[in-house]
């Protein structure tokens, strides 16, 4: 549409082993599946409303382990699979909003890091990932038993 101005919208793209990142990306189904790689699924676990738009089979599909979904104790609800991003979706809109600051600041918070996902005996676990600073900026991995 080149004499038309597009909609963007600003949201946090979270993919796998990458920290999360606020993009603009172009308010279109066309875009929004090209930024999960397939059909779009709407999933709002949060009281607060934004959502997390993900690859509608990416589980099915083998997508790989991204971040998980926690609950208010920090037990885990749900993993999602594959490439997703976080906007803004007010309940009296038809349409995904950019986020408001204030969410995106809390929300890039949340999802800041990267997460792996593997099985061990039968139990999965997360690597998770977190910077240091001193002189230099070094990264290592601790690991965390979730099951």
């Amino acid at each position: 549409m080149p004499d038309e101005e597009k909609n963007m919208m600003r949201v946090i793209v979270c993919k796998p082993d990458e920290y999360a990142e606020v993009v603009e990306i172009e308010d279109s189904l066309e875009s929004m599946q090209n930024m999960v790689g397939g059909l779009i699924e709407e999933y709002m676990p949060w009281d607060d409303e934004v959502a997390i738009i993900c690859n509608e089979e990416g589980k099915m599909n083998g997508l790989p382990f991204n971040r998980a979904i926690r609950d208010e104790n920090g037990g885990i609800q749900d993993v999602i699979a594959g490439d997703f991003f976080i906007c803004y979706a007010p309940i009296e809109s038809e349409r995904f909003l950019s986020m408001p600051p204030e969410l995106e600041e809390k929300y890039l918070k949340k999802f800041e890091m990267p997460e792996r996902f593997y099985k061990d005996k039968d139990k999965l676990k997360r690597q998770l990932r977190e910077v240091c600073f001193g002189k230099r900026e070094k990264l290592f991995t601790k690991w965390i038993r979730l099951l």
